[in-house]
């Protein structure tokens, strides 16, 4: 990471030894790692203590959820809202497992 972040770096014209860019490519990575770590996490984990028996059969909603996310062609981070419904069958999510 730290050399794919200098040579990009070069490649605009920047010097990436000077003082304001010395940390860039650890930022750079520290970004890329936190853009990507769904990738990582295991669902059943996430919601493992979230999941209620419920006699509900109606829509379930969850609205304005922000999300960041990482262009995986460009590597250009990208954010907005998402929504999110449902109709359970027997048990509900809690809903900030959603959020």
């Amino acid at each position: 990471a730290v050399v794919s972040t200098q040579s990009t770096g070069e490649c605009v014209g920047e010097d990436p030894c000077r003082d304001g860019l010395a940390e860039t490519p650890a930022r750079a990575a520290k970004s890329i790692l936190f853009l990507t770590k769904g990738y990582e996490e295991n669902v059943e984990l996430v919601v493992k203590n979230a999941r209620f028996d419920e006699d509900y059969n109606e829509m379930v909603t969850v609205k304005d959820i922000e999300f960041y996310s990482l262009c995986e062609h460009h590597l250009i981070p990208f954010y907005g809202k998402i929504h999110i419904g449902y109709i359970p069958t027997g048990k509900v999510l809690g809903l900030s497992k959603l959020a």
